[in-house]
């Protein structure tokens, strides 16, 4: 299917590893033009030259997505140099896991400065841009735990929860000048983000490919998914039991 997006041009925050990665090459697969960023420069560029390989031009922005200015800087770095943005993907690394009875205040304040704010600040950044072009798509990368919160990651769970409440309200707002919002919440996938928190114990359940994800991000990012408004799609393998 071709999903329209030859030509476009899209950011997507801390992209230089896992799912947001691989978000990012799917993206250039469909012949998206690429703001990437991250904090790492030897990944980030390594990504860049792979996105690049595909046949799209590609920026590689040295930034930390906590920093209050990156969003807005990502931005005008798309649109200085492609005239445009037409899609923003809003993707960080997750906090410590932790119970909830377990975690401070301080620790709670830092996972909704990672997991919350900054998809926050690129929603505002990119609403400009894409409203004034009367098209645009809105992705945030959260998790399967807004759905079904696991015991053990209960910053993830109150920091992603928050943003989904948020995300939304939000899509109401930007629904009318043609800019979809929606999230994208995966479950297990083979990324260093899952070894970290399993170490040498087995996973849960079975890990999808990051691939798979990132061609999930895209076609809610898609022509096709103009009528794809503030819902959630959960990409866990069928992982998550509620209804």
């Amino acid at each position: 299917m071709d999903l329209g997006l030859t030509g476009r041009v899209a950011v997507v925050t801390a992209s230089s590893r896992g799912l947001g990665r691989a978000t990012a090459l799917a993206l250039a697969a469909e012949g998206c033009d690429l703001v990437v960023s991250s904090r790492g420069a030897e990944a980030l560029h390594a990504t860049a030259a792979d996105a690049a390989s595909l046949g799209v031009t590609v920026e590689a922005v040295e930034a930390d997505v906590t920093d209050p200015a990156t969003p807005s800087r990502l931005v005008e770095r798309a649109v200085e140099r492609f005239g445009r943005l037409d899609i923003a993907v809003g993707n960080a690394g997750g906090p410590p896991a932790g119970r909830a009875l377990e975690v401070d205040d301080e620790a709670i304040l830092a996972a909704v400065g990672l997991n919350l704010l900054p998809s926050v600040r690129l929603v505002r950044a990119a609403a400009e841009p894409m409203r004034a072009a009367g098209w645009g798509r809105i992705v945030l990368i959260t998790s399967a735990t807004v759905k079904q919160p696991s015991p053990v990651l209960a910053l993830s769970n109150t920091a992603r929860a928050g943003l989904w409440g948020w995300a939304k309200t939000a899509a109401q707002d930007l629904a009318p000048s043609g800019v979809t919002l929606n999230l994208a919440c995966p479950g297990l996938h083979r990324t260093d983000r899952m070894l970290q928190l399993y170490g040498d114990g087995p996973p849960p359940g079975p890990m999808g490919d990051p691939a798979d994800f990132g061609s999930a991000v895209a076609f809610l990012c898609s022509q096709q998914a103009a009528f794809v408004i503030a819902t959630t799609l959960v990409v866990d393998g069928g992982a998550t039991l509620g209804l």
